[in-house]
């Protein structure tokens, strides 16, 4: 039987088509193609093994359809019940959590709430106004703000001062946002992370933003800390497909954004150098998946998530019911024939009562 491997993809226009073709020509049993979907009924078989999604957070209904995947069996990379609760607090503080280096960190409540938030007592919970001085006191300055659940580059400011900082906040509208301390980097590196296994630490720079194939510009020691950290950190999340990224500030390596479940793999980004390296690696990890499925439903616990270990699941047995005790019976009584006369005729006496319907308004409330 061929087994079969979806791609969920956007725009992109250089790593979808080849890695497709890496997948088929190897003639594993194992063939890619772009998941072409309508409407979806429930319980629904679904045709793949494995789908790589690398579009889901743009389009809610891909989103939908892949949790529902992972309920018939499916391997979704990246895991979408996962996908779904992250946000960058959570991932500083399981940084934190897992002993590795990141900047200080605090999120914000929003600036505006939807049009129905109208009344103060909506809002009691929070403290008015904000401790801004409190915050910069904490995080220092410069310090950076950004969208909790964003990516991209998108809703980023670098704020040099308490005015800055005030400003740029009351432009994030809807936004959860994070303040974060600003780590004046010597030198920069992201990490391409694959199967959770496969790390590769690549020179960059954020401010172009530009790859650079150069091999030598970690030592031994600070690259096997950073391979270290970003093995942690994508197992911790359970994410199979990752980019990490490093500021290195007096030797020190601080993971400053390591949630981006479906990273730049453009070849113009990465460099042909890179890319292919990045399309052999997402092959092999497609493949591997497809001929030894995964119990991802049985992976969604968060104890995980805090530990940082990787837990090599059992499949789940079905769970069968314990057989019942056994009962010893009782002798029955027997009934004199008075008796059993007397019980007939009152249960012939009793009428059971109709059932009338739920009143509409009970159902409005």
């Amino acid at each position: 039987m061929t087994l079969k491997v979806g791609l969920f993809v956007g725009r992109e226009w250089s790593f979808p088509p080849a890695f497709i073709e890496e997948v088929n020509r190897r003639d594993e049993g194992v063939v890619a193609e772009y998941v072409q979907i309508g409407e979806t009924r429930l319980d629904e078989p679904c045709p793949y093994t494995v789908i790589i999604d690398r579009i889901s957070h743009e389009i809610p209904y891909y989103r939908t359809y892949l949790k529902y995947a992972v309920l018939q069996g499916v391997t979704v990379v990246n895991n979408p019940f996962m996908w779904s609760a992250d946000d960058k607090f959570f991932g500083a503080n399981l940084a934190h959590k897992l002993g590795v280096n990141s900047p200080k960190t605090l999120v914000l409540p929003n600036k505006d709430y939807v049009p129905g938030i109208v009344h103060p007592d909506s809002l009691r919970n929070l403290k008015a106004p904000l401790d801004w001085q409190g915050m910069v006191e904490y995080i220092g300055l410069p310090c950076v703000l950004k969208d909790a659940h964003g990516g991209g580059g998108k809703s980023v400011y670098i704020c040099n001062s308490i005015e800055e900082l005030i400003h740029n906040y009351d432009q994030t509208g809807l936004r959860t946002m994070i303040l974060q301390e600003y780590i004046e980097w010597d030198s920069f590196v992201r990490c391409i992370c694959l199967g959770q296994e496969q790390i590769l630490p690549i020179k960059y720079d954020p401010r172009i933003p530009k790859y650079y194939v150069e091999h030598d510009h970690l030592t031994p020691e600070l690259g096997a800390l950073i391979v270290e950290g970003s093995r942690k950190l994508v197992q911790a999340l359970g994410y199979d497909m990752n980019s990490i990224e490093w500021a290195i500030r007096d030797g020190v390596p601080y993971a400053i954004d390591f949630m981006n479940p479906a990273p730049d793999m453009d070849i113009n980004s990465l460099t042909p150098h890179y890319f292919e390296w990045t399309v052999k690696h997402m092959a092999d990890m497609a493949i591997r998946l497809a001929k030894e499925p995964r119990p991802q439903v049985a992976r969604l616990g968060w104890d995980a998530l805090l530990t940082g270990s990787r837990q090599t699941l059992p499949t789940a047995e079905p769970v069968q019911a314990a057989a019942p005790a056994p009962v010893e019976e009782k002798p029955k009584k027997r009934r004199t024939r008075k008796k059993k006369e007397a019980a007939e005729q009152q249960a012939q006496e009793v009428v059971p009562a109709p059932v009338e319907g739920v009143p509409e308004e009970a159902i409005q409330q």
